[in-house]
């Protein structure tokens, strides 16, 4: 796969009272990815071309993809493909860009998502709700040991482009 061709469409960076080793331990386990990420359970295969997958509470698959960049603990990239046949069909290819750095006491985290074409702002509202949230939850983890409880439901718009571009939604 050529990463050259994708544009980060979401930037998000949070800072966090941890070590990078935590961080991507987080970022990269079952056990972790559980507590922050509302009960999904991230597995990792951590080399080039190794399986990636979230999985929902109930086992269910939910995201695969796999390794395209492995750096512990500076740099993880993967394709991150949602289970919706119709959507990656229609939109093409997901990359989740992982970036850790130290940051003075702190690790500074940057979480970029990218396409290798343009994708709406309404389809991208649902990762600008997401990923805030779930990347709050770890810093929470992390720094307190318990995760945000926070509700949340798929943005309005990012349904309604959806159901527009004849994507069904599970």
């Amino acid at each position: 796969m050529n990463i050259d061709k994708f544009k980060p469409a979401i930037v998000y960076t949070i800072y966090i009272a941890s070590t990078p080793e935590k961080v991507w331990q987080t970022l990269t386990t079952a056990e972790f990815s559980r507590k922050y990420f509302f009960g999904h359970a991230v597995e990792v295969d951590l080399k080039l071309g190794g399986a990636y997958t979230v999985r929902t509470p109930d086992g269910a698959l939910h995201i695969s993809g796999e390794v395209i960049e492995c750096d512990p603990p500076r740099r993880l990239t993967v394709t991150f493909n949602v289970n919706w046949p119709a959507l990656i069909e229609k939109l093409g290819p997901t990359l989740v860009t992982y970036e850790i750095e130290q940051a003075g006491e702190a690790v500074k985290l940057t979480m970029l998502q990218s396409h290798d074409r343009v994708i709406s702002e309404d389809i991208l509202s649902g990762g600008r709700q997401g990923w805030p949230a779930i990347l709050s939850s770890l810093k929470s983890v992390l720094e307190t040991g318990q995760p945000l409880a926070i509700k949340m439901a798929p943005p309005q718009r990012m349904l309604d482009a959806l159901k527009a571009m004849g994507i069904g939604t599970p």
